[in-house]
């Protein structure tokens, strides 16, 4: 099975009670990705995960470091955790460029996955900003310079547009999902799920590698829970990665 690197699905809430006269601050940390993390251990895979605060000290600083995960995925975390790291945001030391590690871990034969969000591809007000990175590159999309959110608050069925080896036996259509990145498939990959009309689930090759973009969440709030408890939830996401590792 594959080895795999899971970065982002987690965050930080900052919250105000207002009392009358009086107010407090409450803060918690949660983690999304759960769901997606248990169906691919579930499924035999060798799995690490790194949430999105601790990127800057627990990722790789050089591509030899990545040598060990055949497949990594992005998950909702944004660019600037990859770019800018603490010595250099703080004390102007320059630092290597993770999206551009990522990148040339993928041209030599590994695999990318990015999963959509608010803070993946371009993101809300195009804060994500993975357009602008060398990792736009090896993706099988083109991310737009914009905020690309697609909101679909009634829930909209994805459908199946292509055969291939990762859904092939799926269900046609697939539990509703509520919202996903507006991306623009490129010319050379394959577009094998679409949603409301957007590409879905893209794969394409880059170098010697493999990428593909899987536009909605693997979690809520896009991913209701009537879509992580699809029986096809589970397979969907390991074929996936056994198909990215099979570079």
């Amino acid at each position: 099975m594959a080895r795999v690197l899971v970065v982002g699905e987690s965050w930080f809430v900052h919250s105000v009670h207002q009392k009358g006269f009086d107010s407090f601050f409450t803060s918690t940390y949660e983690e999304g990705g759960g769901a997606f993390l248990a169906a691919l251990r579930e499924h035999g895979h060798d799995v690490t995960y790194v949430p999105s605060h601790e990127i800057d000290g627990r990722l790789p600083t050089d591509v030899e470091g990545y040598a060990s995960y055949d497949v990594v995925v992005i998950s909702d975390v944004g660019a600037n955790s990859f770019q800018l790291s603490d010595r250099t945001f703080t004390a102007s030391v320059p630092s290597p460029d993770k999206s551009e590690l990522i990148r040339a871990h993928v041209e030599q034969g590994a695999a990318v996955l990015m999963v959509g969000g608010y803070l993946t591809f371009s993101g809300i007000d195009a804060k994500a900003r993975w357009g602008r990175t060398p990792l736009q590159a090896a993706l099988p999309v083109q991310v737009l310079d914009r905020d690309d959110r697609v909101e679909l608050p009634a829930g909209v069925a994805p459908t199946v547009v292509a055969a291939h080896e990762i859904v092939d036996g799926l269900d046609a259509t697939w539990p509703a999902l509520l919202g996903l990145n507006e991306v623009v498939a490129k010319d050379e990959s394959q577009v094998l799920a679409t949603c409301a009309g957007h590409p879905l689930l893209v794969v394409g090759t880059y170098g010697a590698g493999r990428s593909a973009a899987f536009t909605s969440d693997i979690a809520p709030h896009w991913a209701p829970p009537e879509f992580l408890a699809w029986d096809g939830y589970g397979h969907l996401f390991d074929r996936l990665i056994v198909w990215l590792a099979s570079s």
